[in-house]
């Protein structure tokens, strides 16, 4: 287990690691079809029928909103210190993602003004995964952003327990991050609602957020009736490290990504044999400590690697070919070579810069790109709420100088009404 190899071999070893995107069968998809549809054409009658047959909980319309009650009842729940835990965190996303706020503008140049005019979306929908575990920072994340993007209305969804129990840190994480309002609805049932509306719940504009197989299938469905966030797919961490990173470190940092599931893709490239031996060596000792050690040792047995580099040059061009989710650069200098970096969903700089920091408390989103779109992906962030207008504005005299033009270059593309748009203004057609 958890071989090492060199980085030469990268084609056959970026095959093995991230060859894991989720693969949704046909009937998963059938499935998935049935239930948008249902939730299309019976709306509430839909929504309960499922979350009776897939979450054994009885919703009815009077149950479907989580109420204040509930939410002031969860604060009693959880622990004063995590509340004020989950606060600072809060805090931090918030200030981070105030920087990426834009601004309409314009310019005018005589008798023309262009710009671009920047509005929020008018309704976000955020979608929350349920079952044994609740995920208070993917709450925060996903919602935070929209908030600050000055979204007028957050919808969160979650589904519920068999007796509509919803995770108490789930409910304060929501309140803390600001939805407007809580539906006890899981699955592609919600998804669906969601984009679609029913009786009870208004069609929202996009919708972000993780989920299982039937949720991504449900969120590809309804892309273009709403927008979406992306497809994650599983987790994934790469680290370079050199001589100075403690082996320690680089073993735990590794297997934080290894216990998320199965599939997460975990890979270390090193510049020197002895750091590799060191490192594998105490991923092998740690591994046996943690209590989720099944998962991670078949995710390190699937998608876990040791390369190791001719120097820091090779193992960069390595990390941009794989774009990894998260990006750790454990070396002596990491800002001299931050500049060479051009695929990652994140990067954290230096010995101090964990990616659990990025998970929960740093600020910046976790929401990231998997499974090399990184090349061409960004994190979840405020323009992901936004809308961008454009501004077009010619007086009589700025148009007069272009019309020619225009009307030469509609011609050439066979579109006489868009060349009559122009000349009627200056001439007799």
């Amino acid at each position: 287990m958890l071989p090492i190899y060199n980085a030469n071999d990268m084609r056959d070893i970026k095959k093995r690691l991230f060859n894991r995107a989720d693969k949704i069968d046909g009937q998963t998809v059938a499935t998935v079809k049935k239930i948008i549809e249902d939730v299309k054409t019976l709306g509430n009658k839909a929504l309960f029928e499922y979350t009776l047959k897939f979450d054994g909980f009885a919703l009815l319309e009077g149950n479907l909103i989580v109420t204040d009650a509930e939410i002031k009842k969860a604060y009693g729940a959880v622990e004063g210190e995590l509340v004020g835990i989950m606060k600072k965190s809060a805090e931090n996303i918030r200030a981070y993602h105030e920087r990426q706020k834009r601004e309409t503008w314009k310019v005018t140049d005589g008798g023309r003004t262009l710009g671009q005019i920047i509005r929020p979306l008018g309704r976000a929908g955020v979608y929350v995964p349920g079952g044994k575990a609740a995920y208070p920072s993917s709450v925060l994340m996903n919602i935070i952003p929209a908030r600050v993007a000055g979204v007028k209305e957050i919808v969160m969804t979650t589904p519920p327990g068999k007796s509509g129990e919803i995770s108490p840190l789930t409910l304060v994480a929501a309140d803390i991050a600001g939805a407007d309002k809580i539906l006890r609805i899981g699955g592609a049932q919600a998804i669906a609602a969601l984009a679609y509306g029913t009786e009870t719940i208004r069609p929202v504009d996009k919708i972000t957020g993780p989920g299982n197989n039937y949720v991504a299938a449900a969120k590809r469905e309804v892309f273009g009736q709403v927008g979406i966030d992306m497809v994650a797919g599983p987790s994934e961490v790469l680290i370079i490290a050199d001589a100075s990173a403690n082996p320690a470190y680089i073993a735990a940092d590794f297997l934080s990504q290894a216990e998320h599931d199965e599939m997460a893709a975990c890979v270390l490239i090193t510049l020197d044999h002895n750091t590799a031996l060191q490192a594998r060596k105490e991923i092998l000792r740690q591994l046996e400590l943690l209590p989720k050690k099944e998962i991670a040792e078949k995710a390190i047995e699937n998608h876990g690697a040791i390369l190791i580099a001719q120097d820091i040059k090779d193992a960069i061009k390595t990390a941009n070919e794989i774009a990894p989710e998260h990006l750790e650069l454990c070396i002596q200098d990491p800002e001299a070579v931050l500049d060479r970096i051009e695929n990652a969903g994140a990067v954290f700089i230096g010995h101090y810069s964990p990616e659990p920091l990025g998970d929960y408390y740093a600020g910046p989103n976790h929401v990231l790109p998997t499974n090399g779109t990184a090349r061409f992906f960004s994190p979840l962030s405020v323009d992901d709420f936004i809308k961008k207008m454009s501004l077009v504005c010619y007086d009589e005299e700025s148009l007069k100088c272009a019309y020619k033009d225009i009307a030469a270059f509609a011609r050439a593309e066979g579109l006489n009404a868009h060349e009559n748009s122009v000349r009627i203004r200056f001439e007799k057609i």
